[in-house]
């Protein structure tokens, strides 16, 4: 799963552009295996249509594991920032207490 995802991560361009493809032709073998009385340019037109909503909905989907993603590593550099200056904190009073 990991190696998946850093694939993703780095070829994000190609990775929406596979989605786009393999539901529009998706969508075409669905019609081409139907008796769908449409002609086959309105097939084409649905099939486009259906792809660019499975795109956007890949997209969003995207957006929102990139948003979680930043703030977890948000979160972790401020836990470690936190601490960090805690420990600092405590080596300075132990150096300036007079005990």
């Amino acid at each position: 799963m990991e190696s998946i995802q850093s694939w993703v991560s780095k070829h994000k361009l190609a990775t929406v552009g596979g989605l786009w493809a393999s539901g529009i032709g998706a969508t075409l073998v669905t019609y081409s295996r139907t008796k769908s009385p449409l002609k086959p340019s309105l097939r084409l037109i649905h099939a486009r249509m259906h792809a660019q909503a499975l795109t956007l909905a890949v997209l969003s989907g995207a957006a929102v594991y990139r948003y979680y993603e930043n703030r977890v590593v948000e979160t972790k550099q401020e836990e470690e920032s936190i601490h960090a200056t805690s420990l600092v904190q405590m080596d300075e009073w132990e150096l300036l207490c007079p005990y």
